[in-house]
């Protein structure tokens, strides 16, 4: 494969890979902060360091209409804002194994959505990459055997669970398929800048609320050193990287490509914090990765 055709999968790769970094700064983040002030310090450091960057490339901020902002926005909203409110309290009636086996949905509901809103046609290889990487992201959550949390609530609590995770899955294709969409008018770098800034101004009054009675002078050097990452490596580089990708390529075969963060977190998570690989977790890998080869392949 040609350098110039295979840089759009390296971006959408490696992108996903620096999401999958954030299970793990993330795992040291929650111990320390709380989660909305974790979230406005997060996007309140990536913030400027993006407008630095967009006014150095581009010399200007982008020329917007009324509909990218509603669009930039709703990303903000979606992808960003509501997936992790949806996630968080998800996991409250429901089980990570449970909640990782409904995520691993991602990408065909990614890719059935991109049929749907922007009319893309699949064909049996996008369909076969899916599919892979949708089995794979399944067998490395059946791999962990229910790690991380008792056995979750039955009934209507749990229902509940259920149907939030799900609501994250949603809003997470959402924030693909809006960034195909916005990735056709303006800049990987400008896309990223605006849906950063609308995202500080969504967590910044909870954020603003929780800081009142958080004592900073208690955070270790790793929790500070996690927030800097989580704000450098995965929003600023991770955030351009996947609009880069994206506008480059299909919403739809940019959806097999989240199956890369769940590897990127298992063996980070094993690197790290020393936790357990299986050979359920190996077959995961080797799903995903099939999925990977056969959404890059050409028609």
């Amino acid at each position: 494969m040609k350098r110039s055709s295979a840089g759009p999968f390296l971006d959408l790769t490696l992108a996903m890979a620096l999401v999958g970094s954030s299970v793990v700064a993330g795992k040291i983040i929650t111990r320390e902060f709380p989660v909305f002030l974790a979230s406005g310090l997060r996007f309140g450091l990536a913030m400027p360091v993006l407008i630095l960057l967009l006014l150095a490339k581009e010399k200007r901020l982008p020329a917007l209409v009324w509909r990218d902002y509603r669009v930039l926005f709703l990303q903000a909203l979606t992808g960003v804002f509501l997936f992790s409110l949806f996630l968080l309290y998800g996991l409250r009636y429901t089980t990570s194994s449970e909640s990782g086996i409904i995520t691993s949905t991602t990408p065909g509901v990614t890719a059935l959505l991109a049929a749907l809103i922007l009319g893309e046609r699949l064909n049996r290889w996008k369909w076969a990459g899916v599919g892979l990487c949708v089995a794979g992201i399944a067998a490395l959550q059946l791999g962990s055997g229910g790690e991380g949390g008792a056995e979750g609530p039955r009934g209507s609590a749990h229902l509940l669970g259920t149907v939030l995770i799900l609501g994250a899955v949603v809003c997470e294709s959402l924030f693909t398929i809006l960034g195909k969409v916005m990735t056709a008018r303006l800049s990987p770098l400008a896309v990223s800048t605006m849906v950063v800034a609308f995202g500080f101004v969504l967590f910044l009054p909870q954020a603003a609320y929780e800081a009142r009675s958080f004592s900073f002078s208690q955070v270790s050097m790793a929790g500070w050193l996690s927030i800097v990452h989580y704000a450098l490596a995965v929003t600023v580089l991770g955030f351009v990287l996947w609009y880069r990708g994206v506008s480059k390529v299909s919403a739809a075969t940019a959806a097999v490509f989240t199956g890369v963060l769940p590897v990127s977190a298992l063996i980070l998570s094993y690197l790290v914090l020393h936790e357990e690989l299986r050979a359920a977790h190996g077959l995961g890998i080797l799903l995903i990765f099939g999925g990977i080869v056969c959404a890059a392949r050409q028609r």
